[in-house]
């Protein structure tokens, strides 16, 4: 990395490729689960690049790798479900968490397969702010003793194919069309004496503005 990036703003998907590299590192028994849960949590505490760089310089492919800037000016993504299948790879394609968790929101993009692990611990899967890498996605679960949380915002189609032994899948949402050229959701996977829950709720901007509509709403009454 270069002197003059250190304090460069670091962003959701360069956090991600972080921890997906630390990941990797606990999958092949580079670092023990101890070190994993301390650096991932710096890892997502961090704020620049330079924050960001030692954490994994001791490993494989470990070195964060300066920005590109682009000087093209291109059209801001416009919000509709056409922009935001946006294909390519997933920026995180796992989660785990046991006796821990873990938690995947904000502006990232969903692989095609997204697999994540729970004994003991919980997840939370939100795809509300979510660029998706294909048009239909799975979301594979298995949840022992522990919990995995996906969140929708309305419009996106959502199918449940999960099995639950002494646990269960959230099936309210499963069945509720989508919007045309919405994202297809499908959940799957196991739960023993654990469970995978779907919610559909409204973005936090979509929220603060369905509040700012109301207040108008009211204030136009007052002066009527």
């Amino acid at each position: 990395m270069t002197d003059e990036l250190p304090e460069l703003r670091a962003s959701d998907a360069d956090r991600e490729r972080v921890a997906e590299v630390l990941r990797d590192a606990l999958a092949e028994g580079r670092l023990d689960m101890e070190e994993f849960e301390e650096r991932l949590d710096t890892t997502y505490k961090a704020r620049t690049y330079g924050e960001l760089a030692p954490i994994t310089r001791d490993l494989p492919v470990g070195q964060v790798v300066d920005p590109k800037v682009d000087m093209v000016k291109r059209p801001e993504p416009d919000g509709s479900w056409p922009s935001r299948i946006v294909g390519g790879e997933g920026s995180s394609t796992w989660g785990v968490a046991v006796m821990s968790g873990f938690e995947r929101k904000g502006r990232w993009t969903v692989p095609r397969r997204f697999n994540c692990f729970s004994f003991w611990g919980g997840g939370v899967i939100d795809l509300r702010e979510a660029n998706f890498a294909d048009r239909e996605v799975e979301i594979n679960c298995t949840a022992i003793m522990g919990g995995v949380q996906v969140i929708v915002q309305p419009g996106v189609e959502v199918v449940v194919r999960g099995i639950g032994i002494m646990g269960g899948f959230d099936h309210r949402e499963d069945g509720v069309p989508g919007e045309p050229g919405a994202p297809r959701v499908i959940v799957t996977g196991f739960a023993f004496w654990g469970g995978v829950g779907v919610e559909r709720k409204v973005t936090r901007a979509e929220r603060q503005r369905l509040r700012e509509e109301r207040r108008q709403q009211r204030l136009e009454r007052r002066r009527d």
